[in-house]
């Protein structure tokens, strides 16, 4: 990841409404630049990354999506990724990733968990866990159906209907957690990942587990929303 003024630049962009100018500067398809936007967007991304009432919970985990988008695009350049929602607590998928053979088939769908939380291990057991469970006993197709056509659409494939149409998603499934955390050691990603392999079985590569160490999240959050503003206010 970036320092905190690169990735709240990064955020403001994504937050008024420009993610895919975002995903060609880090791939390099771009140069470094401001991108176009207008007085109404930039009004709208302000709200996006202002907290409502007393629960910051809905920004921090909508900016938490965005960072784990991002660094997605950056561990795989030229990857194929959902773009971020434009909502707090969009109901859905946080995210999904199409991986594409020589011959533009499907070859894996890694569907993503972003949790921006202060109980890690608790989110991990009690919420993510039981999301992966359900998306590998067949739910959630439509969905990945839905998302997967976006996905490649947006890419240009020479015929995304084709391409979905001949997914198997029993065999193409693949899972990818981003949690923040006190810390990451080899022990406590251990306990914090504890049964991932019974909820998900099959290759180690089905399975991937990102760790984001921050001490206090929400004070950190609180902090980077508030770059995030300032930026906006440069565009």
């Amino acid at each position: 990841m970036p320092d905190d003024d690169v990735l709240a630049k990064w955020i403001a962009w994504v937050a008024i409404g420009q993610a895919l100018h975002v995903a060609e500067i880090l791939h390099a398809v771009n140069p470094l630049g401001a991108p176009p936007t207008n007085d109404a967007a930039k009004l709208d991304a302000v709200e996006l990354l202002t907290q409502k009432g007393a629960d910051p919970w809905h920004r921090d985990g909508w900016m938490f999506q965005v960072m784990s988008w991002l660094a997605a695009h950056v561990n795989r350049p030229g990857a194929l990724i959902a773009l971020p929602h434009l909502i707090h607590a969009e109901k859905g998928l946080d995210g999904l990733e199409i991986m594409l053979d020589a011959s533009q088939n499907v070859v894996a769908t890694i569907i993503f968990e972003d949790k921006a939380t202060e109980n890690p291990r608790d989110t991990v057991r009690d919420d993510v866990w039981p999301e992966f469970v359900k998306f590998e006993s067949g739910h959630g197709v439509n969905r990945l159906t839905q998302q997967a056509s976006g996905i490649l659409a947006a890419a240009h494939h020479p015929n995304p209907t084709a391409a979905v149409n001949k997914i198997s998603w029993n065999t193409t499934r693949r899972y990818r957690i981003s949690i923040t955390a006190s810390r990451s050691t080899p022990t406590s990603r251990k306990s914090l990942f504890k049964d991932y392999d019974t909820k998900v079985q099959g290759n180690i590569d089905r399975r991937k587990a990102e760790v984001f160490v921050v001490d206090d999240v929400r004070v950190w959050m609180a902090n980077l929303a508030t770059k995030a503003i300032a930026q906006v206010a440069t565009f």
